[in-house]
């Protein structure tokens, strides 16, 4: 077992309930510990904060309920809080930086909140049509992903074994843990196809990396930018979108294997 073989066992512990450390022979425990905390007081498991305003955002808080919905039941009884929702245009504050926010969506650990830049969206729908609200499903799935790698520990042991790799290797992990949120996003759409079906979740993940290919080099380097749709190929993202989609289980999105650890 790799190191980041680890990974793979820490998400299926916290999803089917074993124990990680029966496969190892014992040793230190991985950090799980946000995954373990039950939900606020007065937040209801799978619950979003989402002020709908127009259609647009109507259909955003529908994909996040069922998003949330979906990967609750993976998890304990009341052990899963789903992120929440902000919309913004162009100006607004995250938890995750004092500056103005710039074109793009995120997500947020320090508030565990997903901002979603209506330009972004606006401009997604303006150049590809029809493809706007299935990009708008991709962003959002997209981003839970990231919570799930956040709540589940996987975040922890990629920052731990983040400062062993060569630099050569550290383009690779970032990769890596995009295309794992891209499989994620696969995983539960796989279990929706009444509300998005596979071609469609493509066509929105194609349309996203456009536009942030396109978006990068017109930001200034100190402003937020959806850099992340745009690592690595469009071909390494679909592959991974599709692994999600084909296997609808979340075991199957590893790729931090291929990640070499100096010795």
């Amino acid at each position: 077992l790799g190191l980041f073989g680890l990974i793979g066992l820490i998400l299926s512990a916290l999803l089917f309930g074993f124990n990680p450390l029966s496969f190892l022979g014992g040793g230190e425990k991985p950090r799980v510990d946000r995954a373990q905390k039950a939900p606020e007081q007065g937040k209801a498991p799978g619950t979003y904060g989402c002020e709908v305003k127009t259609t647009a955002t109507t259909y955003a808080c529908q994909l996040l309920t069922s998003a949330n919905a979906t990967w609750a039941k993976a998890f304990p009884p009341g052990r899963y809080q789903g992120p929440e929702l902000v919309f913004y245009t162009r100006q607004g504050r995250s938890g995750c930086s004092a500056a103005p926010m710039a074109s793009g969506p995120f997500y947020c650990p320090t508030d565990r909140k997903i901002y979603l830049d209506m330009d972004f969206t606006t401009e997604v729908s303006q150049r590809f049509g029809a493809v706007g609200k299935p990009a708008q499903a991709y962003v959002i799935a997209h981003a839970v992903g990231h919570h799930i790698q956040y709540v589940t520990g996987i975040v922890d042991q990629v920052e731990q074994y983040d400062a062993k790799l060569p630099e050569s290797e550290k383009t690779k992990l970032r990769i890596a843990k995009e295309v794992q949120a891209d499989c994620y996003a696969g995983v539960w759409a796989a279990q929706h196809k009444d509300l998005l079906t596979g071609d469609k979740l493509e066509a929105g993940l194609r349309a996203a990396h456009r536009v942030a290919e396109d978006s990068l080099p017109k930001l200034g380097s100190d402003r937020l930018v959806p850099e992340q749709f745009a690592l690595g190929s469009l071909t390494e993202r679909l592959a991974w979108l599709r692994r999600g989609l084909q296997a609808a289980d979340p075991d199957k999105c590893d790729p931090f294997p291929t990640i070499r650890i100096k010795p």
